[in-house]
């Protein structure tokens, strides 16, 4: 499903129009990105987190060059949704 097939969907079901819902949409996908940007967790209770993680530092190695590199500690945004979603789902 595509964000244009969620934005149809909604709009048959509200009887919103198909304009209104997708500025809906892209502005809560912005706010999302907005507060995970800053560290900011987003709890939709019944849906799901977005949350920011953490990845420690480690080792790689590139095995063309037979070389290592340090990979720095980075963060990424992740999606963890909630025991509802979960039990739906299955």
């Amino acid at each position: 499903m595509t964000k244009a097939d969620i934005v149809n969907e909604i709009s048959r079901a509200t009887g919103l129009e198909r304009a209104h819902v997708l500025e809906t949409i892209e502005k809560f996908m912005e706010v999302v990105k907005d507060a995970l940007a800053h560290d900011e967790n987003v709890y939709l209770r019944g849906f799901g987190s977005f949350i920011v993680k953490t990845r420690s530092e480690k080792t790689a190695r590139n095995i063309t060059k037979n070389t290592t590199i340090i990979i720095p500690e980075h963060k990424i945004p992740a999606f963890k949704p909630s025991k509802a979603f979960m039990q739906e789902v299955k």
